[in-house]
């Protein structure tokens, strides 16, 4: 079909179109911004409630409360920085997920690496103890998390004290075949990085004499840092 030009369209009809589109404009102009609240996450429901509601299906019910979670930080095209959120909800959330799947790490890394990377010191030290408190619920699934807390803890936030607790807790209760040895290993390092040389050998020590150390290179690599260790501590005697 031909198009008509608009010189065919009367003058009438053009001059109501351009007073249509100039009250329009007008209107959007002198409104006044609307005003978006941001919402906060609330405190998690029960996992009674969650249990119920995720009909048999408890792994595909925390998949979706993590898409849930994620989305609060992004809400009517604004975005909430994550220091904004309220995180003693935010944790009872991550724990309603662990809850439904207790095999998931993903909430253990979002707390450790996302949550846990704000420059609120006192919410990172929040999310390390939240890993740490799911650790020792399960240590041989979840040592990867509080390994990760450990160098945070050391590096980050530089309190040996609290990256010994978890280095130690790792050493302790992550006895699994399955946990790697340089895992249990990380509490001997920072036995050392707190002076603590002497017993910092002993204990290395005490794994290669319990056979607790069977791979050929770890058991070279603990007699060479044995050996190091024994170095280092004569000029302190």
């Amino acid at each position: 079909m031909r198009e008509r030009p608009l010189s065919d369209v009367p003058k009438l009809a053009l001059a109501a179109l351009v007073m249509a589109f100039g009250l329009q404009l007008g209107w959007h102009l002198t409104r006044p911004p609307s005003q978006v609240v941001m919402r906060d996450l609330g405190p998690a429901p029960s996992l009674s409630s969650l249990q119920l509601a995720s009909v048999g299906e408890p792994i595909a019910a925390g998949k979706l409360l993590m898409l849930y979670i994620q989305a609060s930080d992004d809400q009517a095209g604004l975005a909430m920085s994550f220091k904004q959120l309220n995180y003693e909800h935010l944790t009872s959330w991550l724990t309603r997920v662990l809850q439904l799947d207790p095999r998931a790490n993903y909430p253990l890394f979002m707390a450790g690496r996302v949550y846990g990377a704000v420059s609120n010191l006192e919410k990172r030290r929040s999310m390390f103890e939240f890993i740490y408190q799911q650790f020792l619920l399960d240590p041989n699934r979840r040592w990867r998390a509080l390994a990760d807390a450990a160098v945070s803890a050391r590096h980050s936030l530089k309190d040996l004290t609290l990256a010994r607790k978890y280095t130690r807790a790792l050493r302790l209760y992550a006895t699994d075949r399955s946990v790697p040895v340089w895992a249990r290993q990380m509490d001997i390092f920072m036995m050392e990085d707190m002076g603590e040389v002497k017993s910092a050998r002993m204990l290395l020590g005490a794994m290669f004499s319990s056979g607790e150390i069977t791979d050929p290179r770890e058991i070279a690599f603990v007699l060479k840092r044995m050996t190091q260790l024994e170095a280092e501590e004569k000029p302190r005697q």
